[in-house]
């Protein structure tokens, strides 16, 4: 049984992540918070999905260069799943400018300016919904458990 604060968020690594081979290390920050990833793929993102995916900044100056920047070579998405799994891939993460955010997040640590700034993650569980439904179609996204947290039964028939 799932506890009640269990959510489903969506994240993915932007190009520069990929490029620069950072898929590995940033996964494992992932699943070191306990956190499952149900879904997860390469994808070329095309100009509509991004405008769908940034759809809330579409007036502002940097949308522009935001969507450039997602279309210009793939992305890994994931679907990650867990309790309270919004704001803790959010934290992982890190503020959105690179230059504010702390050491030890992943754009602290890796991101090199406020566009190329490693990952996306949802902001909150109704945009976790809406963005996962651009990426991934129902039957790409996998339920199961971590071995912790399966009930084990041990017996003394061999």
């Amino acid at each position: 049984m799932k506890p009640q604060n269990y959510q489903r968020t969506l994240a993915f690594l932007k190009p520069d992540a990929v490029v620069r081979g950072l898929m590995g290390e940033i996964i494992t920050r992932i699943e070191r918070k306990a956190l499952l990833i149900t879904a997860l793929k390469l994808v070329q993102l095309t100009r509509e999905q991004a405008e769908r995916l940034y759809e809330v900044h579409k007036n502002k100056p940097f949308f522009e260069k935001l969507v450039q920047h997602v279309t210009s070579a793939p992305i890994l998405a994931m679907v990650i799943e867990g309790p309270n799994a919004v704001q803790t891939v959010r934290n992982l993460a890190g503020k959105t400018n690179p230059f504010e955010a702390a050491p030890g997040t992943i754009r602290g640590d890796y991101a090199l300016d406020i566009t190329k700034n490693i990952i996306h993650a949802s902001d909150t569980p109704e945009n976790a919904e809406r963005e996962i439904s651009i990426l991934f179609q129902p039957e790409e996204i996998v339920e199961y458990a971590k071995p912790t947290e399966q009930k084990f039964s041990f017996s003394n028939n061999a």
